[in-house]
């Protein structure tokens, strides 16, 4: 997902097999950790959109913010970067730089993912509309690829949105906002394999599609389809299963839903950002349980998104567990889960605490599409201020 420019700112067919897993059939999420903090300085983050553990280290790396001279210039030396921090939330270097035009450099991270068969990063490059690839290790520019929907008349919201990459890693799945399709690219050339999708409200069609997720146990792809308030569940040639979802505040409802996370059952993780919280599906889209609530003020009040062009926080901040100034973004990794608070300049760290777990047979079709593998806010006032979503 985007920032706003005023600112200083994812079988082999010879056999068949079901495939049984376990289901959690409850699950709360607790407050363990923040990591980072409001600021421009090393370790301090703004609007932190996309995130990602990486697997062989441990280490934890985030999308950080994109900055501009109060003139409204550009500052390359202002976020333009992924922060990395160790496993105990300590800051300890950087990947990638401002810059401006095509290739290496970046001009606003979106989300961030690791390729599964090469351990290189692929980041989001907003305002440059491409994807960047970094060795996360060393920091060493790779390669660019792709190509995304430009600013078009009444739609602010622009560029590559979410990422996931298939279960066997051979693609890679990329939301565009503006163009409201999914783009599926080869993960090693980086050629346009196949293109997902279609702008309105019908089934089949999105409204500024953000995260992503692909399910590794199903091929099942879920998609948060910002703008029309729901969750779309599309199988591996991109056909609509279901959605699920209707715009409002109340439980199973989004405002604006951008984050899109499952975990090793299914289970569905939506950072519903201007809600201010996160919510959990099983992985047939029913409502589990919420997390978090919208900080407020002394009047009890909720803080607004920042005004253009001033600091990119809320004021007041409130850094107490489990409040949120805007779900940014989210990321699942082994029974944690990190959403960006994204006008608080913080990820809060989740522990995913599941009960009575079951074990489950995927459906007939879920199955079939497993055989067939080869066994990062928007709203009325950041539509109106924003660069995108």
């Amino acid at each position: 997902m985007a920032v706003f420019k005023n600112l200083f700112v994812i079988a082999s067919t010879s056999c068949v097999a079901l495939a049984v897993a376990s289901e959690a059939k409850a699950i709360t999420l607790t407050y363990d950790r923040s990591i980072g903090s409001p600021g421009f300085a090393p370790g301090q983050l703004f609007v932190p959109q996309g995130m990602g553990v990486q697997d062989s280290t441990g280490l934890f790396f985030v999308s950080n913010g994109r900055g501009l001279n109060p003139d409204g210039s550009f500052n390359p030396n202002l976020g333009n970067r992924v922060d990395v921090f160790d496993p105990q939330g300590n800051y300890i270097r950087s990947v990638g730089s401002g810059r401006q035009g095509k290739g290496e450099g970046i001009d606003e991270p979106a989300d961030l993912k690791f390729d599964p068969n090469t351990g290189l990063m692929h980041v989001g490059d907003v305002f440059n509309s491409e994807i960047d690839v970094y060795n996360p290790n060393t920091g060493e520019y790779i390669r660019s690829y792709g190509s995304f929907g430009g600013r078009i008349p009444g739609r602010p919201f622009f560029g590559p949105g979410g990422m996931s990459f298939s279960p066997n890693g051979s693609t890679i799945y990329i939301t565009d906002f503006s163009q409201d399709v999914i783009k599926v690219y080869d993960s090693q050339t980086g050629d346009l394999v196949n293109t997902i999708g279609s702008s309105g409200t019908g089934e089949g069609e999105f409204q500024g599609p953000a995260g992503i997720s692909v399910s590794p146990n199903t091929g099942r792809i879920y998609v948060g389809d910002q703008f029309n308030g729901r969750i779309k569940v599309l199988d591996l040639e991109g056909n609509t299963l279901f959605s699920f979802g209707t715009p409002g505040s109340d439980p199973g409802q989004f405002e604006e839903p951008i984050g899109v996370e499952i975990d090793e059952f299914d289970n569905i993780y939506v950072a519903d950002s201007q809600n201010s919280r996160v919510q959990v599906f099983d992985k047939n889209g029913n409502f589990l349980s919420a997390f978090g609530e919208p900080a407020r003020n002394e009047a009890g009040e909720i803080v607004p998104p920042p005004t253009p062009g001033g600091l990119p926080f809320g004021d007041p901040l409130d850094l107490s567990p489990g409040v949120f100034n805007w779900t940014g973004g989210a990321h699942y990794d082994r029974g944690k889960l990190y959403v960006g608070d994204f006008f608080q300049g913080r990820v809060q760290e989740l522990n995913v605490e599941r009960d009575a777990v079951g074990t489950t047979v995927p459906e007939p079709s879920s199955t079939l599409s497993l055989l067939a593998f080869g066994a990062m806010g928007a709203g009325a006032w950041l539509n109106r201020k924003s660069n995108k979503a």
